[in-house]
């Protein structure tokens, strides 16, 4: 176990959802942290152990220098966009970035490489049939571009797996934290607390970020190599994860189904007002068509690899998000 302030832990994307949480659990656990944050400015607090550096993944000079006296790289660096015009950005932090940082740890035997993927990695859902880690990915045109460098980002992995690098996959849901909640998944929470009339009959598979990063330090510590994990604590509809929402926040429930002819006309609508205003949609062939897909995964493989780890009830997560964004946005 890596619990003492020798060893030194690197996190990239720390100024995310969850490099933040992941940052915070290693220094309550004594470790040296070196977060590595692009431009945005870190929501963490000063640390006698932490030492926050700006810098750039697709430098592989700077990579060089920064991995050189760490024993954990934990990879959540990355970008998420359904934009159609995000393309080359996502192949260039998704993938690229990936390749150079696999590349950066390579000459050091004593590395263990955490890296964070997604599910959208996993390829093609056949109804009825829940997905796990041995589902492989088929080209369609249906996958999404995002999908897509996710899927690139693990076969770069799985490249520096066979060159020799210790490294683990981890395959998280969509995932729920009280983190800014004008951009990603916490911006969920923003809409039920505004009371959004729209809910969907989709299904989905959903992790409290607290979770995710305790998993990623266990498997970190742990003499588990050469594998992937899907990362999901319960499949849920979105409809009822609005509902918990707009419960915990004591707010109307969402009363319209958001259904296959309206979503068709919405992200068309929203595309015409891209054009327009050079705005990123809001709605996107991509995301309408996920919002509307009943996707079920298997998590049992991780709960047999890490028998101790109990997932965190999906209602009593919610509950405690909304409580603390409560405090953090000072609403009531």
């Amino acid at each position: 176990m890596h619990n003492e302030s020798s060893s030194c832990s690197l996190v990239t994307g720390a100024s995310g959802l969850v490099g933040t949480e992941l940052v915070k659990q290693l220094l309550q656990k004594g470790v040296r942290v070196k977060a590595l944050i692009h431009k945005k400015l870190l929501n963490l607090p000063s640390h006698p152990l932490l030492q926050v550096i700006q810098g750039d993944l697709l430098d592989v000079v700077a990579l060089e220098s920064l991995v050189q006296d760490v024993d954990r790289v934990y990879h959540c660096a990355g970008l998420i966009s359904y934009a159609p015009n995000s393309r080359s950005s996502l192949y260039q932090i998704n993938v690229e970035a990936t390749g150079n940082l696999v590349n950066a740890c390579l000459p050091y035997q004593h590395i263990k490489f955490i890296h964070v993927s997604s599910i959208a990695a996993l390829g093609k859902y056949t109804e009825g049939k829940p997905l796990n880690e041995n589902s492989k990915w088929k080209n369609d045109a249906s996958n999404s571009n995002y999908g897509y460098s996710k899927y690139l980002g693990e076969m770069e992995v799985w490249r520096g797996i066979a060159e020799g690098l210790d490294a683990v996959i981890v395959n998280p849901s969509i995932i729920l934290g009280a983190g800014d909640w004008n951009s990603g998944s916490t911006s969920i929470f923003k809409k039920m607390y505004d009371e959004f009339p729209w809910y969907s009959e989709g299904i989905n598979g959903f992790v409290d970020v607290k979770d995710l990063a305790d998993i990623m330090i266990r498997l970190g510590d742990s003499n588990i190599n050469q594998e992937r994990f899907i990362v999901s604590a319960e499949n849920k509809s979105y409809r009822d994860v609005f509902c918990m929402i707009a419960d915990a926040f004591g707010k109307k429930r969402p009363q319209k189904n958001f259904t296959k002819g309206l979503s068709q006309i919405a992200w068309r609508l929203e595309a015409i007002r891209s054009l327009f205003t050079g705005k990123e949609p809001l709605i996107t062939r991509e995301t309408s068509n996920s919002a509307l897909i009943k996707v079920e995964y298997d998590n049992t493989k991780l709960l047999n690899a890490i028998p101790e780890f109990t997932y965190t009830p999906l209602q009593e997560s919610i509950r405690s998000i909304c409580s603390e964004l409560q405090q953090k946005v000072n609403i009531h």
